[in-house]
């Protein structure tokens, strides 16, 4: 996953949720992900800007905060993803 592009990759997650681990695995080490908590106010926030309702949810935006793609209660692969970065 490239540091250039202007895409962000928005992960949102819950402590006790069984399929949350491997979300973050998948966007360990990117510098364009985000992890938000839902477990916390900040990432309760930014969840209901996007209309998050299940996790683990992970939603890529253009540079100007748009939602391009998402996978919401779903752990999609690392080409999926990397196919909008």
């Amino acid at each position: 996953m490239d540091a250039l592009v202007s895409e962000k990759i928005k992960v949102f997650w819950k402590t006790d949720c069984p399929k949350c681990p491997a979300a973050k695995v998948l966007v360990a080490g990117s510098l364009n992900a985000e992890l938000f908590n839902l477990d916390e106010v900040d990432g309760l926030a930014e969840a209901a800007f996007y209309g998050i309702m299940s996790t683990p949810s992970i939603i890529i935006t253009d540079d100007s905060g748009q939602e391009v793609a998402s996978w919401r209660g779903e752990v999609p692969s690392k080409q999926a993803i990397e196919k909008w970065l």
